[in-house]
């Protein structure tokens, strides 16, 4: 009983206890076990949109988007305009004492258990006609060098 009694203390002077504190931090409020997908802060300050975040929300409406309140708001409306489109709610998490180097991550309210969470940027293959125009930029130059040196 005196167990009940000093939990009951400790919850009301301390809040209810969380777990998985550390993991929380790092991903805004969740834990990893419930993410769909993530991107860091600086994925998400880059030009442009991740398809694969979009495609991410169209596919889990019943997900929620959290998205880094420490972010200037202007780079993060590209994302909220897609998650209101597409009917899924998001949150904005800012955590004062610490800036989690996650930039948004889409997460249920339950475990999915999902292996790869993080996108990566993909380096885009050259197309033949962009090597072929990078040779031909290479020879310009080595032919205008041996030009100036005769």
């Amino acid at each position: 009983m005196s167990d009940n009694i000093d939990d009951y203390i400790q919850q009301g002077m301390f809040g209810t206890k969380q777990t998985k504190p550390d993991e929380r931090r790092k991903f805004l409020g969740t834990i990893r076990e419930r993410i769909v997908i993530a991107l860091t802060q600086e994925q998400v300050k880059e030009q442009g949109i991740y398809k694969q975040v979009e495609d991410a929300i169209k596919e889990n409406k019943k997900a929620r988007l959290y998205l880094n309140g420490n972010i200037n708001y202007g780079v993060l409306s590209k994302y909220t305009k897609i998650a209101s489109k597409h009917g899924v709610n998001y949150t904005f998490v800012t955590n004062k004492k610490h800036n989690s180097e996650i930039g948004l991550l889409l997460a249920y309210d339950h475990a999915i258990n999902k292996e790869e969470i993080y996108v990566k940027k993909e380096i885009p293959t050259p197309t033949p006609q962009q090597i072929k125009n990078e040779k031909k930029g290479l020879l310009s130059i080595l032919s205008k060098l041996f030009k100036q040196q005769n």
